[in-house]
């Protein structure tokens, strides 16, 4: 059990109220993902998934932007706002996906083929966004796919498992780099078939980073926003969900009668958990904003050379 969930209530209250005296003195916006603890998404102005969050940071009109997720998301932020503070309650909240790709390895990557086109998932450093054409996200991959002409080859990284399945479903061949997200990749057909069997009344859905073999179980394959929209409008009442299982805590509030069992990941350790999203908690979320730092800052240089993509990918996602 984590730290952030045996706060005594009143701690607990004492924390929140703080956090929003020092939003309106400061101006802030507080954005999280849906795989942070429950009450990070409490004290949030928006929660969602990487693309929702960045179309917020896109658009706010805060002075500051306090951002708990993983390290990439609040550089996405900065880079589309160079004049806002942005703010991360702990900056060693990394991503062993985008830190699998080496500014280095992926140039020779594209040298390797010249003429392709970079497409590049959003789970990826500044510098890896910067030698890319395009950015894209789970939620707008495949319009982004579709929009690079038939006859343009196209190298796609760092997520193999999310390449892999737009590749099928879309008739696309793309060369990909050979990462992946470790709580995605966590989840096997054995075990999801267990689990499928233990609870014969659930339907599997699945996030796009998982593996060809779960997928092709799943009844539904989605984006973490695309999954939570389905677990509200579909008729069905139970549904084994194979992602990371913070999205759980948004899917029971949105539909309380319904129940939603964590995909399992063996039976060692039952639950594919991002251990880097967790380590935003309430006490850095407040002690962020009370010192002003971690800030997140990028040369110049940097960031204008990754904007180009990211605004590409906003554009071809209205």
């Amino acid at each position: 059990m984590s730290s952030q969930s045996i706060l005594p209530l009143q701690a607990k209250e004492e924390i929140f109220l703080r956090i929003r005296q020092l939003k309106q003195e400061m101006n802030a916006v507080l954005l999280a993902h849906y795989y942070t603890h429950p009450e990070i998404q409490e004290a949030a102005d928006v929660v969602g998934d990487s693309l929702a969050l960045a179309r917020s940071a896109e658009k706010t009109d805060a002075d500051v932007i306090v951002f708990s997720g993983v390290y990439f998301m609040a550089e996405t932020a900065k880079i589309l706002n160079p004049e806002k503070l942005v703010l991360v309650p702990d900056e060693n909240a990394g991503c062993p996906l985008a830190d699998s790709c080496s500014p280095d390895e992926f140039r020779l990557f594209r040298r390797k083929h010249p003429d392709a086109v970079a497409v590049s998932y959003i789970n990826s450093s500044a510098e890896i966004k910067a030698l890319s054409d395009v950015i894209c996200t789970s939620s707008n991959a495949e319009r982004i796919i579709r929009s690079i002409p038939a006859e343009k080859k196209i190298i796609f990284g760092p997520d193999r498992n999310l390449g892999g399945y737009l590749m099928k479903k879309l008739g696309r061949e793309m060369v990909l780099w050979q990462g992946f997200c470790y709580v995605h990749e966590a989840f096997s057909e054995k075990v999801i078939l267990e689990a499928c069997s233990a609870y014969p009344d659930a339907v599997l859905i699945a996030h796009p980073e998982c593996r060809e073999e779960v997928l092709s179980h799943a009844a539904f394959i989605g984006s973490t926003q695309a999954l939570l929209d389905y677990t509200v409008s579909s008729p069905e009442s139970s549904f084994i969900v194979a992602t990371e299982p913070g999205i759980l805590f948004e899917m029971q509030k949105r539909s309380p009668g319904k129940n939603f069992i964590p995909a399992p990941k063996d039976p060692q350790n039952p639950r594919s958990v991002c251990t880097q999203m967790k380590q935003n908690t309430l006490e850095k979320l407040m002690n962020c904003m009370q010192n002003r730092k971690p800030e997140v800052a990028l040369p110049e240089e940097l960031r204008i050379a990754a904007l180009r993509p990211i605004k590409k990918m906003l554009e071809l996602s209205l």
